[in-house]
């Protein structure tokens, strides 16, 4: 009995970690994300954002995003996103001031990807946001290590 009791209190336990580290959020075709801030445990080795686009229209007219990177970094990242284009994701080719991004989504789809937080530290100031052109200044968040 005891050990069937230790066997459910392990599997649980890392069934609890592992939605810790792994989040979906949402965007829309009135292009806002349904969350302002993630809450990222340093105890996570990998971090699972699956971006989930809502909203009806084609990437094209409302295409959505999740990039992340430090906040001193991100205006200028979305500075060169129109110059970008949506052939790159409207993210500078080979910027390493991008820590992590998905692909530009359309209505319906979603894109998962990870993110190493082994690289990232805890009490430092990272941003998650939209660099389709003109969506940064409502579709922005914190991404907190803690």
């Amino acid at each position: 009995m005891k050990k069937c009791l230790a066997f459910l209190l392990v599997a649980f336990s890392s069934f609890t970690l592992a939605d810790e580290c792994a989040v979906t959020i949402e965007s829309n075709d009135m292009m806002q994300f349904n969350m302002k801030e993630m809450s990222v445990p340093a105890s996570c080795d990998t971090f699972e954002v699956t971006l989930k686009h809502t909203g009806q229209l084609d990437k094209k007219y409302m295409g959505h995003n999740w990039v992340l990177s430090t906040t001193a970094d991100a205006q200028e990242i979305v500075n060169g996103a129109l110059k970008a284009g949506p052939d790159n994701n409207y993210l500078p080719p080979g910027d390493e001031r991008i820590i992590a991004a998905t692909k530009i989504i359309g209505g319906g789809e979603q894109e998962t990807i990870t993110v190493d937080v082994a690289g990232l530290t805890a009490g430092e100031d990272y941003t998650f946001f939209c660099s389709f052109p003109g969506h940064f200044a409502i579709m922005k968040g914190a991404f907190i290590v803690n």
